[in-house]
């Protein structure tokens, strides 16, 4: 029983590699054959050697596998996240543009408004900054200001 199983498997897997041919016969009937007769014009419908013996409907893209959909997932994951982290990198720069301008700012307003500033030196002492430095100081407050507030 086990071997008439194993060989009715076996003849039943030859046949579905086989080709399909249709042809119409003197009378006009339409017949359908997995042999090709020699004297009659042959249509061959499928054939093992071809793409529709692998691919049952013609025209049709194959549905993609399991590996490819997971990969193509992988790939628009990694892309999104990619793009999540680009946006908080730019938001984070912006950030450090706004704090920079404020200090900008504030060191402009701090350098001209106050009559009188008050420095350190390497020593720890205080020193009032004299005027040339105090312009020098300012110049470079409005170089900040128009680098990081623009």
């Amino acid at each position: 029983m086990k071997h008439s199983l194993a060989i009715c498997l076996f003849l039943i897997s030859l046949s579905s590699h086989a080709a399909l041919n249709k042809w119409v016969d003197a009378d006009g009937k339409v017949h359908y054959s997995d042999t090709r007769p020699d004297d009659v014009k042959v249509k061959t419908l499928k054939s093992s050697t071809t793409p529709e013996a692998i691919s049952p409907v013609s025209g049709v893209s194959a549905q993609k596998t399991y590996i490819e959909r997971d990969a193509e997932w992988k790939k628009s994951q990694k892309s999104k996240e990619e793009a999540e982290q680009k946006a908080a990198q730019e938001k984070e720069a912006e950030i450090t543009k706004q704090k920079n301008c404020e200090s900008a700012r504030s060191n402009l307003a701090a350098l001209e408004n106050s009559p009188s500033l008050v420095t350190y030196n390497s020593k720890g002492e205080r020193a009032f900054m004299d005027d040339a430095s105090r312009s020098q100081k300012t110049e470079e407050a409005r170089k900040a200001v128009s680098t990081y507030c623009n």
